[in-house]
């Protein structure tokens, strides 16, 4: 999810390629005609599916089954359905704001601005990742880096900038993609201090919901050695109709 989740689940949280339809490879698109193609990665106009979330750290080591939705950029709702001692845990996001659910105590708390960067179900994204609704080409400067081949891959790599102003949090962002499907490869975020902060690898390609997609994705903090947050996703489907009741705070709570 460049920008995992958001990222990344800008990364997200859950983007999609653009239809086959639309731009191939083989045509040459510009940089940012590139980088806002990847940018949609798992985003439809809606969105549904399954995923395994492992989370390892120095101390320990979890596996959380997810179910997930969107609609759009600005709707998302992440439910627990594995292991039974988490489930119906979950986090509702509408535009900017967000809200935990807790079944045990049944209460829905609303993650308040000063805990935007902490982490988000123990994981290696944060609160912030998850309400990141712009687009990388309208806050970044996308210039090609490299043009030629990597391990014997054809590739492109990119380099993002950001304009001056641009409510975003990374100094620079690094992108690789193939050339022959536009898949994204890896991605390397930087902070202000021009250190490199994050990386995210992507890979497992397969045809999910008739798209093209990279199936798992490793977020590694590099501050944080041998540490990382995966994503595998077992099931996806694209532009059904999910009622807009579904992201709201009864439904939440109803989930139960």
């Amino acid at each position: 999810m460049a920008g995992v989740l958001g990222v990344c689940l800008g990364m997200a949280l859950f983007t999609a390629w653009v239809s086959g339809s639309e731009q191939t490879a083989s045509s040459h698109p510009k940089a940012r005609e590139i980088i806002d193609r990847i940018d949609r990665l798992w985003r439809g106009e809606s969105s549904h599916g399954v995923a395994e979330m492992s989370i390892v750290t120095r101390r320990w080591n979890r596996s959380k089954t997810l179910e997930i939705w969107s609609v759009g950029t600005d709707k998302a709702l992440i439910a627990i359905l594995e292991p039974k001692k988490g489930e119906g845990v979950a986090t509702l996001r509408v535009g900017s704001d967000i809200w935990n659910y807790l079944p045990k105590i049944d209460r829905t708390i609303r993650v308040p601005t000063s805990m935007m960067m902490g982490s988000w179900m123990g994981s290696h994204f944060t609160n912030d990742d998850l309400v990141k609704e712009s687009r990388l080409i309208e806050d970044y400067d996308v210039r090609i880096s490299y043009d030629g081949k990597r391990d014997g891959v054809e590739v492109y790599e990119f380099t993002l900038t950001p304009f001056p102003e641009a409510p975003v949090v990374w100094g620079r962002i690094e992108e690789q993609v193939r050339k022959r499907d536009l898949m994204p490869t890896w991605a390397r975020y930087y902070g202000e201090d021009g250190e490199l902060k994050r990386t995210v690898v992507f890979s497992n390609y397969r045809l999910m919901g008739g798209r093209l997609v990279p199936a798992r994705m490793r977020i590694r903090p590099e501050d944080k050695p041998g540490e990382y947050t995966e994503f595998v996703y077992r099931e996806l489907e694209f532009d059904m109709d999910i009622p807009g009741r579904t992201f709201s705070l009864a439904s939440l709570r109803k989930r139960r």
